[in-house]
């Protein structure tokens, strides 16, 4: 029997909306940095369906969120780096034996590259300001953050494995 796409889709669509919710209205939002729990639905996104669907997902809900709950001016490069985001879930988390060096290896590539990398570059691009001013609370940021994006993708990926079948298909 052939796979639905209409399922799949319906479940990422579930949890684009998800990660507006948890990234719009659940986290506290300073000029510089972001303290919150949008990041879970694109792990989960990520471990059930693959890098492509992850950064296509993370992707969509930068782009609706922004969209629906603007807060500021919209800059693609965040959406690039929301991509990454999601890929980079895909390719640590996705379809291999799930353990926790591999959940700390994906949280500390996507902290040092894309949080503190890209987004650091693109906070500099708009608002100007030295590299020191925006990396410093940014740092601080990522060693507060990290150990707690660490458990709680760990600790639902346990739930999520234990889920029944229909919900926890995995696509190739």
């Amino acid at each position: 029997m052939k796979k639905s796409n209409t399922g799949r889709l319906a479940k990422i669509a579930l949890l684009i909306a998800l990660q507006i919710v948890f990234t719009r209205f659940f986290s506290v939002t300073m000029p510089v940095l972001r303290i919150g729990f949008g990041f879970l639905p694109v792990a989960v996104t990520s471990i059930l369906y693959g890098p492509v669907w992850g950064g296509i997902a993370a992707a969509m809900a930068d782009v609706i969120g922004m969209m629906l709950f603007p807060s500021g001016t919209y800059f693609p490069g965040f959406t690039l780096s929301a991509m990454l985001s999601g890929v980079i879930y895909g390719v640590f988390l996705h379809g291999k034996n799930f353990n926790i060096a591999r959940v700390i290896a994906s949280v500390l590539t996507i902290q040092i590259f894309v949080h503190l990398g890209l987004n650091s570059l693109w906070l500099n691009m708009i608002t100007g300001q030295a590299w020191l001013a925006i990396l410093a609370p940014r740092v601080a940021n990522g060693i507060i953050m990290a150990p707690v994006m660490v458990f709680a993708i760990w600790l639902v990926e346990k739930r999520v494995l234990s889920l029944p079948a229909i919900l926890r298909e995995r696509e190739a």
